[in-house]
């Protein structure tokens, strides 16, 4: 895939963060299901890899996106499972999420609890999980979990969405 990067985003759960990712302009794949960073290689939780061109939709778009759409500020008992993280592929862009990181801050009241960590390694979710929200939008997970995402989404990042949503 020419001009095409990627980023892991882990937050929430995976059927909803790739539901967000696969609605918008410029992401060219959304894989779905566990991330763990390099320094803890069986530390899993929920994650997906989003393939994007930057020159439909910037990093700092989709990192923005990301924080609005799971709870960025919030230490919970779920953590774990749903760690609110950035990956990394390259080294050179850990200073860049940094510093996006601290542009974003100021757009909200709480500090963020999102972490940047290297990516390590990836394990998809079982193929009858992929796509789950566009495979069905009526299933009650969906309508209660991802739909309202989705809305916001329409709300207020209307210029980054794509034609499916």
């Amino acid at each position: 895939m020419e001009n095409v990067y990627k980023v892991g985003f882990g937050g929430g759960c995976h059927w909803c963060t790739e539901a967000v990712f696969m609605s918008l302009n410029g992401v060219k794949k959304v894989e779905q299901g566990f991330i763990a960073p390099t320094k803890n290689l069986i530390d899993f939780s929920e994650a997906v890899i989003v393939h994007f061109n930057p020159n439909v939709i910037t990093l700092k778009d989709l990192v923005a996106i990301h924080l609005d759409t799971h709870r960025s500020t919030k230490n919970h008992s779920m953590r774990a499972k749903y760690r609110s993280a950035i990956y990394y592929f390259e080294q050179a862009n850990k200073v860049v999420l940094q510093h996006i990181m601290k542009e974003i801050q100021q757009d909200f009241k709480s500090p963020l609890v999102t972490k940047i960590l290297p990516f390590g390694v990836f394990k998809p979710s079982e193929e009858r999980f992929q796509n789950y929200y566009f495979n069905d939008t009526e299933k009650p997970f969906c309508k209660t979990h991802i739909s309202p995402k989705i809305k916001m989404l329409k709300e207020k990042y209307a210029k980054h969405l794509s034609t499916i949503v």
